[in-house]
């Protein structure tokens, strides 16, 4: 759920840790964000809990809409690319 907001052009909170509450996420909007703002999440929130229900694999394969979509977590971690080249 996390990546699929950055489908609908919000940055993805952080996954809580510890895992005091299973399956939590984190969202921390601060005191800047306008009431529009807010409900746009709010929206996109709700849009992504019914694609989960009635297209699972669209939530589980986000995000497809950035310029980079999922990362290869396991090869970054065994062969890092630390230096940039142009």
């Amino acid at each position: 759920m996390a990546k699929r907001l950055l489908d609908y052009g919000f940055h993805s909170p952080t996954i809580y840790f510890p895992l005091i509450v299973e399956e939590a996420i984190m969202i921390e909007p601060t005191e800047t964000e306008s009431p529009q703002t807010l409900d746009a999440f709010v929206d996109a929130m709700i849009a992504i809990a019914r694609e989960a229900e009635t297209d699972p694999e669209i939530v589980r394969t986000a995000p497809h809409e950035t310029p980079v979509t999922r990362l290869d977590e396991v090869t970054a971690a065994r062969r890092p690319v630390l230096r940039w080249r142009p």
